[in-house]
């Protein structure tokens, strides 16, 4: 756009309604324009009984809010703060499975966290089974600062040893790893969207024949179990009805058997919430053993992506890495 050119002369503003002064008239539309100018300022200063409002109080948001012109849902969202482009890169570590379609679950849930957080660095590590391994993109990000957050849903062996194990590996990446995901109430709003999408209908809370199953890939790490009872807490609180934990492995009870024992209650409504990350091998076992549809897999649900931004703000809350040590931050 071209500069106007400096010899050209300014015009004067205005002089204020009242003074005796001329006003320049280049056409009767600016004149328009200035006399409405004008009009609405001096109606701005005029408070609803009528009486003038002195100007030191007046501020634009008396004059107008935008709940007074748009409904809550249309009111425009303040754009998301810039991220530094010295923030640490998010690691997701998701534990790898055969099935082709766990792959493509988890890089939609990543494109997911990219949009709610444009600029950040996301990139993603396997424990096994899937590439890129851990150990690979650790390598990748020599010298930098990154976060491991676990795509994972308790406190088990993978988050308390193999990713402080990884993270203490690669002594050129400085690192923190993150808690993971569950317990969390977002993790019960993923389950109950999903719960819905697969027939679960609101109007069976409280119902005396309605139950969910919650089926989990089971540990012996005593605090995972712990960790998964107390989201089948939670959702139960959230459906109104009774939520009993079961396992596709190392712990008890099985799908199967949780299935049978609701049903010996007079709970024969019942739906099985899948409460795994992804599809798998576990995922669909227990989705098999459901009477009705099974939910899917929490996967790219959008309460996932804020998830995994929450634990990794969390792990940089907390106190700040030293060289290159690892940090698992508490739950």
């Amino acid at each position: 756009m071209t500069e106007p050119s400096t010899q050209q002369p300014r015009q004067s503003p205005p002089p204020p309604a009242g003074s005796g002064g001329t006003v320049p008239l280049d056409s009767t539309a600016q004149l328009l324009t200035r006399i409405t100018a004008q009009l609405g300022t001096q109606l701005s200063l005029v408070s609803r009984n009528g009486t003038r409002r002195p100007m030191h109080r007046t501020r634009p948001s008396e004059a107008l809010r935008p709940s007074d012109t748009l409904r809550p849902s249309a009111a425009p969202r303040p754009p998301a703060a810039p991220r530094s482009p010295d923030a640490p890169t998010l690691l997701v570590v998701a534990h790898g499975s055969r099935d082709p379609q766990a792959l493509r679950t988890v890089m939609a849930l990543l494109d997911r966290v990219r949009d709610l957080r444009p600029g950040l660095d996301v990139r993603l590590g396997h424990i096994e089974l899937n590439r890129p391994l851990l150990p690979d993109t650790l390598d990748g990000l020599r010298g930098a600062d990154a976060v491991l957050v676990p795509l994972l849903l308790g406190r088990g062996h993978h988050v308390k040893h193999d990713l402080p194990a990884a993270a203490a590996a690669a002594p050129a990446v400085r690192t923190r790893v993150a808690a993971p995901l569950g317990p969390h109430p977002l993790l019960v709003e993923a389950l109950y969207g999903r719960l819905v999408e697969a027939g679960w209908d609101p109007a069976d809370q409280g119902s005396r024949s309605a139950a969910v199953v919650l089926a989990a890939a089971g540990s012996r790490d005593p605090d995972s179990a712990q960790d998964t009872r107390r989201t089948a807490r939670m959702l139960a609180e959230r459906l109104g009805v009774p939520v009993v934990p079961a396992y596709a492995s190392a712990a008890t009870p099985t799908v199967p058997a949780a299935l049978r024992a609701l049903a010996a209650r007079g709970r024969h409504r019942t739906f099985v919430a899948s409460y795994f990350t992804a599809p798998g091998r576990f995922a669909s076992a227990a989705a098999g053993a459901a009477p009705r549809a099974a939910a899917v897999p929490l996967g790219a649900h959008p309460a996932m992506a804020r998830l995994l931004l929450h634990r990794y703000d969390q792990a940089l809350s907390a106190t700040a890495p030293s060289g290159m040590v690892s940090l698992l931050a508490s739950a």
